[in-house]
């Protein structure tokens, strides 16, 4: 394992040469700032709700990698003082599904800082988000020596059909999307890393009905008080050194935990399935793109009899799907 972090590392260092700056504002970076870090492609609809979400939460500065978007990401993103950003049209795939790059980032910009990663289409909840900013929770993993916090992917879906109701930016994208399944999930325990592997979901249900193993995972580690000796391995849902996976209890009782609200199923998603599904940029042959393109066509509905609709964390925490664990 520590030669596979070391070979890591050194793709990272090689990536860096992809990225061009075409906003550097990390010279603003104060040493206890709480950093996000965010690879995206064509995503501009979603940047002024996502950002407004996570300066509210208490995120100071971001640091995006705009993976040949021609949208006008750019230019939307100019000018914003707690925003740096560079640009490449390197392939996603060879950068180890964008791993690499933002590994890079961190290594340089992120040492000894709280970072979280998430995608545009993701918002990061925790215990007493309502009342309680990101340093708040900060504060107590340093108090209580925890340098990584788990959430849970947790698919969210709007009731008919996803094209319906037409997203618009700025918009809080739970305004269309706010329900979720609260069961159908599975947990075992990767022996390889030591991290748990989540499945199951509205993805399994409806485009994995017939390979549920080959569903999306959920289980991921967003949140990392960030030594340039670390690197992400699979996503975020993997990390090196390997004990930086042990985010869940092995001894009874609840480690704390949050959840990622996965707002991907708006009327965006239809277009923007089949964008990726033709770039063949994603793992395993796009496979879950193929499965989501081989649905669509079918205009099914994720909505059932079954779904949940969200309210707040805490009914999260009810569910069995994140946990305040200790913290009170």
């Amino acid at each position: 394992m520590r030669l596979r972090r070391k070979r890591r590392l050194v793709r990272a260092v090689r990536k860096s040469g992809e990225l061009t700056p075409l906003q550097d504002n990390t010279r603003k970076i104060q040493p206890d700032d709480i950093l996000l870090v965010c690879t995206m492609r064509n995503e501009q609809i979603r940047l002024p709700y996502f950002l407004q979400y996570y300066r509210g939460m208490g995120i100071n500065h971001f640091l995006f990698v705009d993976n040949g978007s021609t949208d006008g990401t750019a230019d939307y993103l100019r000018g914003m003082e707690d925003v740096s950003l560079w640009h490449t049209t390197a392939s996603y795939k060879r950068a180890g599904f964008g791993i690499d790059w933002m590994n890079c980032l961190k290594r340089k910009y992120a040492h000894g800082h709280w970072v979280l990663v998430v995608d545009p289409d993701e918002l990061f909840i925790y215990p007493f988000c309502d009342t309680r900013p990101i340093r708040a929770l900060t504060d107590w993993l340093d108090n209580s020596a925890i340098r990584s916090f788990s959430a849970m992917l947790l698919d969210v879906y709007p009731k008919g059909r996803i094209d319906e109701v037409p997203y618009q930016a700025g918009q809080n994208p739970l305004e269309i999307a706010h329900w979720f399944d609260s069961g159908n999930y599975t947990i075992s325990r990767n022996p390889e890393y030591g991290n748990l592997w989540i499945q199951g979901g509205p993805r399994a249900r409806v485009f994995f009905a017939d390979q549920p193993g080959q569903a999306p995972a959920l289980n991921k580690i967003p949140l990392v008080k960030w030594h340039r000796r670390y690197a992400y391995a699979s996503s975020t849902h993997a990390l090196l050194p390997r004990g930086l996976n042990q985010v869940y209890e092995t001894d009874g009782g609840e480690k704390a935990s949050g959840a990622l609200l996965h707002t991907k199923f708006l009327d965006t998603f239809t277009a923007k399935a089949q964008e990726e599904l033709e770039r063949g940029q994603h793992y395993a042959g796009s496979v879950e793109y193929k499965a989501y393109a081989g649905k669509l066509a079918e205009q099914p509905e994720l909505w059932c009899k079954w779904s949940e609709k969200y309210i707040n964390w805490r009914q999260l925490e009810i569910l069995g799907l994140m946990s305040k664990g200790n913290w009170a």
